[in-house]
């Protein structure tokens, strides 16, 4: 970690130690909601945020709900006032004007979230309300335009230049490490010994993004595995009898597991940035490595399938390769992004769609997710910006060849066919 890091977090450590929350205040929560808004003091102000956490934390989950329609519906916009400052900037721009307009079009929640923040500890506990808030509204659109204020706060308070990069070693504290169990949400981390095989073997690696003011809580983590090609298995790539690979020797560094681990960061986007910072420091520390791949699940696959009726039960390698190829290129929704989520990610990270693989993920979740098959995403270090630029401008996937002449040779198909009715490939 940075010297830059080490003192934000040195920083916030010290931070918690100087405030304790005090007496219980009895008011009711959304007058202490009201109270805290309107606070002048400092002092005053800080105790009531700690008394609104705490309060908050106690409530079971009808409360939590009441809480957040209260928020939702008295603490919105007056949209009468946003006309009017408008209206007002827009016949005299100006500092007043523009400063009564920016006013009037933030609501008092989003000064509540700012005001809760400036307690110790408390940017976790706003995370934790966020995901309870997810959990909870469903589609109320109160709701959603509530979280949409989180949401806007949480990007400026988890931009980039705030993350510490830490890699992640079996030398890390105990309870780092029992986060990365519990957080592996791609291939499960079967037991003490399993996170020893992907931590302690010098032809592995893992690299999680922290937040300085959630020190003990990982954001977002990166298994990597040092090759010396790429790999069409993880059952292979995880063997518990494989033979160790020299890091000097490896030419290509595999990305095989990213995994989300708050829940109420959820479409704040780490991921992008994890994977550029990481192949640059690997590209760094051993120039040996030039190619950077994932192997990576299709989650959608199987359920975009049987959703189309496209029968694949009885479908050899062959056609299996064939349909996920087709499914990763052509299958859209209605705004011309793939269906697949992972596909998405890495797509507008820049990457290429590279090789699927079948029976390269026999656990029982590979099966039921993809049939066993799984995908390279390539990251060209030379081409991701161009990529990713074609992608987010005009939707155009980038692929290899061969991606493609599997795709073509399916796409002209009726492919609710039975495979023996189709004419050959």
């Amino acid at each position: 970690m940075s010297l830059f890091g080490d003192l934000l977090s040195t920083i916030f450590e010290r931070r918690a130690l100087t405030f304790s929350p005090g007496r219980r205040d009895p008011r009711p929560l959304e007058e202490l909601v009201g109270a805290l808004v309107g606070a002048t003091g400092e002092v005053s102000g800080l105790a009531v945020a700690a008394s609104i956490l705490q309060r908050y934390q106690e409530l079971d989950d009808d409360a939590k709900l009441a809480f957040f329609h209260h928020l939702a519906g008295n603490m919105n916009i007056d949209p009468d006032r946003v006309r009017a400052t408008l209206d007002a900037y827009q016949a005299e721009p100006g500092k007043q004007t523009y400063r009564a307009f920016m006013s009037a079009v933030e609501p008092d929640r989003q000064e509540l979230l700012r005001r809760l923040n400036q307690i110790p500890g408390a940017t976790e506990m706003l995370v934790r309300m966020r995901a309870d808030l997810l959990r909870l509204g469903g589609k109320d659109p109160e709701i959603q335009a509530l979280d949409q204020d989180f949401r806007h706060l949480f990007v400026s308070w988890f931009n980039r230049g705030f993350l510490v990069l830490r890699p992640i070693s079996w030398e890390s504290p105990a309870h780092i490490l029992e986060k990365i169990i519990a957080y592996e949400a791609v291939h499960e981390i079967e037991s003490w010994e399993d996170l020893r095989r992907r931590l302690v073997p010098g032809d592995r690696r893992c690299f999680a993004f922290f937040h300085p003011a959630m020190p003990d809580e990982p954001l977002i983590f990166v298994e990597i595995a040092l090759t010396a090609d790429i790999p069409g298995s993880i059952q292979d790539l995880l063997a518990e009898d494989r033979e160790p690979l020299s890091a000097e020797k490896a030419r290509t560094a595999v990305f095989y597991s990213i995994s989300n681990c708050q829940s109420g960061l959820a479409g704040i986007s780490f991921g992008n940035s994890l994977i550029k910072q990481v192949a640059a420091d690997l590209a760094s520390e051993l120039p040996n490595i030039r190619t950077f791949v994932t192997l990576s699940p299709i989650p959608g696959l199987t359920r975009w399938l049987v959703a189309e009726d496209i029968p694949f039960a009885d479908a050899d390698p062959k056609r299996l390769r064939q349909l996920a190829a087709h499914y990763l290129l052509s299958a859209k929704r209605p705004d011309g992004l793939p269906v697949d989520p992972v596909a998405r990610f890495h797509l507008g990270n820049g990457a290429q769609v590279h090789a699927v693989h079948t029976e390269a993920d026999t656990s029982e979740k590979g099966r039921v997710q993809s049939a066993g098959v799984m995908v390279n995403y390539l990251y060209d270090l030379g081409k991701v910006t161009q990529n990713h630029e074609r992608y987010a401008a005009q939707k155009e996937i980038a692929a290899s060849s061969d991606i493609r002449g599997l795709d073509a040779a399916v796409r002209k198909q009726d492919l609710r066919r039975p495979v023996s009715e189709q004419p050959a490939a």
